[in-house]
């Protein structure tokens, strides 16, 4: 597997800061060899075996003509088509997850804020092979891997969907350019922006970098939820007085009434947002499993403080003025003010003189997260390259 340890995102003739300004989320831009003698990261059977694991969400997409097919893994190799076949695509999600050289590939994207990071998505295709014109709802980066695909790009004045079809079609697509990538090349898509896809040439690799995008409606089910959870109990509803019901299948007024008034009482301030944010946006997604360390608490503050240590490639850590937040978990004060901690969360790693520095509480919640394998021992990203997650978070 390929190491990322050197690599550089490489801008051209623009800049990381006209970038933000001009492009991100308003147009799309191409940069020509952004990652100059780029090699993929996993071979295509290192990527067919990723597939095959029950851990790792992967989809197989073939097209006959106007006729599409949509199959979810795990796939064996005999499940998949012949790599000779045309017209096929194999794409696996959150390769980030499970590979720490594409975890630091992502690293190369943290000019975004980290809320908004999401993962690395490969696909592979054969000659002809892609998912069909289509938009996404959210901002993407299109490395190309290996071989050349052929990318039509357009604003989309219709997103009226093909009927019938397994996935999400544009059923009226006009593209005004005509992209063909080579491998290095890269392509930044905003939200909404139309765009096809096709392998031009044989074994075609692209890595999509996706950044997630909640619409409203989804955070504000996830603000209901956890204010529905902190209201467990309360006042119970009492009836006024009765009489003998003439209509006993009448939904009471009273009973409307205090519903209603239980739902105005709910007045979160900012720093509940805060928190349900940070639970939110750092939880770690369903297939992720964490391995906990075999070495005793004691042995792991000895190992930190020997040669430091890092988040692992599955964590997500992030902070506002008055919280930390990690897998899902709030950090208790004090250590919720922790500068070191905010480090952490910032370089992703914590070097042998930071940990040294580090308070006896901090050092023992460092130790914590080592156990339950939140945080690996050592700065060498490349210790477990490779190595598939085997423990159930939490």
């Amino acid at each position: 597997m390929t190491k990322m340890s050197n690599a550089t995102l490489h801008w051209g003739a623009c800049t990381e800061a006209r970038f933000l300004r001009d492009f991100w989320q308003r147009k799309p831009l191409l940069l020509r060899q952004a990652f100059p003698g780029f090699q993929p990261l996993l071979s295509r059977a290192q990527l067919f075996a990723l597939a095959a694991d029950e851990d790792v969400e992967s989809r197989l997409l073939q097209r006959e003509g106007r006729r599409w097919q949509l199959d979810h893994g795990p796939f064996t190799r005999k499940q998949l088509p012949a790599v000779e076949k045309p017209n096929w695509t194999l794409l696996v999600q959150g390769v980030n997850l499970h590979v720490d050289a594409a975890s630091e590939l992502l690293r190369l994207f943290r000019f975004i804020p980290d809320a908004r990071l999401d993962d690395l998505m490969i696909s592979w295709a054969s000659k002809g092979g892609g998912v069909g014109p289509h938009q996404d709802a959210y901002d993407v980066f299109l490395l190309q891997a290996a071989g050349r695909r052929r990318w039509r790009i357009g604003p989309v004045h219709d997103a009226t969907l093909q009927p019938g079809k397994p996935v999400k079609l544009l059923a009226r697509f006009t593209p005004e350019e005509d992209l063909v990538l080579e491998p290095g090349d890269m392509l930044y898509l905003p939200p909404g922006w139309g765009h096809d896809g096709i392998a031009a040439s044989d074994d075609c690799m692209t890595y999509s970098i996706g950044f997630r995008a909640p619409p409203q409606g989804e955070l504000l089910k996830e603000v209901l939820w956890q204010l529905a959870e902190a209201q467990q109990g309360g006042e119970i509803y009492r009836d006024p007085p009765l009489r003998s019901q003439a209509a006993p299948a009448l939904l009471p007024p009273a009973m409307v009434k205090f519903a209603r008034d239980a739902f105005a009482r709910l007045k979160p301030d900012a720093a509940w947002f805060e928190n349900m944010l940070g639970i939110y946006l750092t939880t770690p997604k369903p297939q992720v499993w964490f391995e906990a360390a075999e070495a005793n608490k004691s042995a792991l503050r000895r190992a930190c403080r020997q040669s430091g240590c890092r988040l692992d490639r599955r964590s997500k850590m992030l902070y506002t003025a008055t919280s930390v937040f990690i897998n899902g978990e709030t950090v208790e004060m004090p250590l919720a003010s922790s500068a070191l901690l905010r480090t952490l969360a910032d370089q992703q790693t914590l070097n042998v003189s930071q940990v040294q520095s580090a308070s006896p509480a901090e050092l023992a919640l460092l130790a914590d997260w080592c156990a339950l394998g939140w945080l690996q021992v050592g700065v060498d990203v490349y210790g477990a390259a490779g190595k598939p997650a085997q423990g159930r978070h939490g």
